[in-house]
Order: structure tokens, then sequence, then C-alpha cells
């Protein structure tokens, strides 16, 4: 083989002609990152539930407390029943408890027979979207001795479905940032997006700080920030 013939068969031309079809251009770059946004917010609402319960030898005794302290309550609340969102208070329950002999000091039962004690009881639910009503209404069932929890889980925000999508929307404009970012740095653009993963979960817990006015006070001075926190995992081409 001559010089000349060696130079014509590595030129530029003839090599791109030697590869494979479709491996001549490179393909489009692209670059994969996450983003992450997040969003404070106080709750202004709360989900709650009271139970009204009574025993009795006498069913109907039972059950006449339970009507009893129900009727009592609802001329309590009164004057917020309309501030009350999905009100429910029609369910009621009553079952039988045996109660087995009671040992007196002999070793014998003071009590041949087991009693039978019926238990009567009443759920009352609702939401409220105004928070300045919850120590009220907790007022009002701490007089008539209804039996109540209060947890982190029962306070929300009215309209936690925008403040997702907040926390979205500042999770995509993070991930489309730190793209910018990294096409700069390789003397590139950021180009559009080819694949995106969205992600958001509710975040901190409420911190409730309870009044100490007095001994069986249970209300509430302070509820404390909550957080939604949203990721993305995204997909850009650089240009």
């Amino acid at each position: 083989m001559t010089d000349r013939r060696f130079r014509y068969f590595f030129s530029p031309l003839a090599f791109a002609l030697l590869l494979p079809a479709g491996t001549a251009l490179a393909e489009t770059p692209e670059v994969s990152l996450s983003g992450e946004g997040k969003v404070q917010y106080l709750p202004d609402s709360a989900r709650l539930s009271f139970s009204i319960n009574a025993e009795h030898p006498e069913a109907d005794q039972a059950l006449e407390q339970v009507r009893s302290t129900m009727g009592q309550w609802r001329d309590a609340i009164e004057d917020i029943r309309d501030e009350l969102v999905d009100y429910s208070d029609a369910s009621a329950h009553l079952y039988q408890r045996r109660e087995p002999p009671r040992p007196v000091r002999n070793g014998d039962s003071e009590d041949q027979e087991p009693k039978t004690i019926a238990v009567a009881s009443q759920t009352v639910t609702f939401e409220i979207h105004d928070l300045e009503l919850l120590n009220p209404v907790l007022e009002k069932a701490q007089n008539l001795g209804m039996n109540y929890s209060l947890g982190q889980h029962q306070f929300f925000h009215s309209d936690e479905e925008k403040l997702q999508r907040e926390a979205l929307a500042k999770a995509i404009r993070n991930a489309r940032e730190r793209c910018r970012f990294a096409a700069t740095q390789l003397d590139m653009t950021c180009g559009e997006v080819k694949s995106l993963n969205l992600q958001s979960s509710g975040g901190g817990p409420v911190m409730m700080r309870m009044a100490e006015s007095s001994a069986k006070a249970d209300t509430v001075s302070d509820v404390g920030p909550r957080e939604i926190t949203a990721s993305v995992q995204a997909t850009f081409t650089l240009e």
C-alpha cells in the first residue's frame, strides 16, 4: 500500500463511513436530578369526637342518663350549632357487662351471682373550621362530663390541597434551578423535561400548649406549625 492510499483510508470522511449506522451522531445529553419544596402553615380546623357514657343495673336507666346528658349538650351548643361542620350525634350503643362476684376476707364471695351492668353510650362527632371555637366547645364538654381525647392528628388545614400544590410548585422550580446550574457548569443550557415524578407528604407535628387556668381545664392556648414537603425526580435535556 502506497503512502497516498494510507492517508486516504484514514481520512475523517472514510472513518465516519466505517462507523455502524446510528452511532455517527451523539445522542442528546440529559441530566437527572431532584428538587425539593416546603410550605409551613398553621392548622385552622379540627375534627372532634365526644362520647357520653352511663352504667346502671337497668338498661332503661342507663339509656335515660345518656339521653339526659345529650339534651343538655344540645342546649349548650345551640348558639354555635351552625358552625359545627358535618355534625352527627346519632351513634348510640347499649350492651351488658357481667361483673364477677366480689371476694370477701374469709374467701367466700359477697355475691354468689355475678352482676349484670347495662352500659349505654352515645358519640358526637363534628369539625370546626375556626379554632377560636375549640376551647368553648371543650369547656362545654367538660362541664357535662363527656369523654374525649385531643391529639395532633385531629388538627388540619381547611385547604391542604392548595398547600400541597404550592409545595410541589416549589419543588419543580428547585429542580429547574438545579438543572440550569448544572448546564451552566457544562457551558450548555437546560432544555425540555423528559420525565417528572412528583411526591408530597405532610410534615412536622402540631405542638399544642395546654392552658393552666384551672385544675380540670383541658384547653389549648397555642397550636404550633406544620409543614408539607414535596420532592420531584426530573430528567432534563441539555442543549
